[in-house]
């Protein structure tokens, strides 16, 4: 017989546990299943883990520079990665255990740990019990893609570099977007050569052509060796190294090194759970269809965080569970269409961005303005050497609202905020424009930056 709840969530990664707890907290009698790691991908092999080991590596980049400030260091830096990986296993244990606990001690919430499948639109096989709900919520994740070519070799994913406690002695990079440039540049400043290898004419695609450039050359700047239009990517073993090959036509173009990391995409953690039973349906990437409020296809059940398609970042994720709660639980109809694109590139310095890119207002039509204003007339960049990158905003002619911006430079995943939330708040730029700064800040150069606003020719 089944074991009948209110609502069953599935997976444990950054929405699923708030919304079963508010759920719980609703009176609701609430079933959660998680089939590995409590806390998903932020928690165990993402945000927290990759943010941790930037930190170390900024650390190691910042004692190789002492000098420049006039602090001196006997001896050579080193990184020791048995360390490195101790720390940030104490992180990610920290808040794995702290979902586990918080999930397993939450009043009116049942943990089953083990794989889910439909069995039907409202009915769970989970081990072997059958679960049922009304309603029911898919958060079950992405994974690394792996794409073929690479069956003949070792390689690495965003999880399996996880385990990594040596440095490695040429780590090669498949992937030019933020997943691999993020894991570039901390291996490089861990003391590893460096080959990235993207295909296409630039690095991070999605992005405007000036933020690519920057980009590539804050990564060149530190001896990254990037290899661009790979159109065609296989690697093969020889001997003890790894070899990529760049061009399957003439093999002339190859890079030689001794790790790899495959960071070209994700895919959706859908093709096991029995999505066909219950009738809910999949695009042709294999995520779930869901509508503006998260619905599926299925009544009564709802899809969040990275296999709905809707986003691919854990604040995606967060706001997915605050949609869903505020329309079942609040009388508040919130939209997935009612955010706005923003997130961030952690290099170092980092890139904030929100809204549209330049090429994207472009491809409307409609007249625009635009800043910019390099990092090297930011006081604050200056005064702590790091003046690499540029701010940029574009705004409406007409109305002078918002359309996008990008933050390229120290603390720029903090500084766009200040704009993102007048956009939220869809006032014009001059709110901003007109806003007294704290000095010596980032900050305090946006106003500056619009009042500098020229035709987008």
């Amino acid at each position: 017989m089944a074991k009948k709840f209110d609502a069953i969530v599935i997976g444990t990664g950054q929405s699923g546990p708030a919304l079963a707890a508010r759920l719980a907290g609703a009176g609701m009698n609430v079933a959660v299943v998680e089939r590995k790691l409590f806390g998903g991908t932020c928690v165990n092999n993402g945000c927290i883990p990759t943010k941790t080991l930037v930190a170390s590596a900024r650390a190691a980049y910042m004692a190789s520079r002492a000098a420049e400030f006039g602090i001196v260091i006997d001896g050579p830096v080193k990184t020791d990665m048995k360390k490195v990986k101790a720390r940030k296993d104490g992180v990610v244990a920290k808040s794995n255990r702290g979902v586990e606990n918080w999930m397993k001690t939450t009043k009116n919430l049942s943990v089953f740990e083990g794989h889910a499948r439909f069995l039907g639109s409202q009915t769970l096989g989970v081990n072997n019990e059958s679960l049922e709900a009304e309603k029911i919520f898919i958060n079950v994740g992405a994974r690394a893609t792996v794409p073929s070519g690479f069956a003949d070799v070792p390689y690495l994913t965003n999880s399996s570099i996880m385990d990594v406690d040596y440095l490695p002695e040429h780590l090669i990079v498949v992937g030019g977007s933020y997943i691999g440039l993020e894991f570039g540049q901390i291996y490089r400043r861990f003391g590893s050569k460096v080959s990235i290898i993207q295909r296409g004419p630039r690095l991070i695609q999605r992005e405007d052509e000036d933020i690519s450039e920057t980009v590539k050359s804050i990564l060149e700047n530190e001896g990254i060796n990037i290899h661009l239009n790979a159109e065609c990517i296989t690697a093969e073993k020889q001997g003890s190294s790894i070899v990529a090959k760049l061009d399957c036509t003439t093999g002339h173009r190859e890079v030689k090194g001794s790790h790899i990391l495959l960071a070209v995409g994700r895919r959706p953690n859908t093709e096991d759970l029995g999505l066909d039973k219950a009738g809910i349906e999949l695009d042709d990437r294999g995520y779930i269809k869901v509508d503006d409020q998260l619905r599926t296809s299925a009544p009564g059940v709802w899809a969040l965080g990275d296999c709905n398609g809707k986003g691919a970042f854990t604040h995606t994720s967060y706001n997915d569970y605050e949609i869903v709660a505020a329309n079942l639980l609040d009388n508040d109809p919130r939209r997935v269409s009612d955010r706005i694109p923003a997130y961030a590139l952690y290099i170092d310095p980092p890139l904030g961005r929100a809204g549209m890119t330049e090429a994207q207002v472009r491809a409307t039509g409609r007249k625009a303005l635009v800043a910019t204003r390099p990092m090297t007339r930011v006081g604050r960049a200056v005064e702590k050497s790091e003046t690499q990158g540029f701010m940029k905003v574009v705004v409406d002619a007409e109305s002078k609202l918002i359309l996008g911006a990008a933050i390229l430079g120290m603390s720029g995943d903090e500084v766009v905020h200040s704009i993102l939330d007048v956009m939220y708040a869809r006032q014009p730029c001059t709110l901003i424009q007109r806003a007294m700064h704290i000095h010596p800040t980032v900050t305090e150069l946006i106003p500056t930056m619009l009042g500098d606003l020229k035709p987008l020719e």
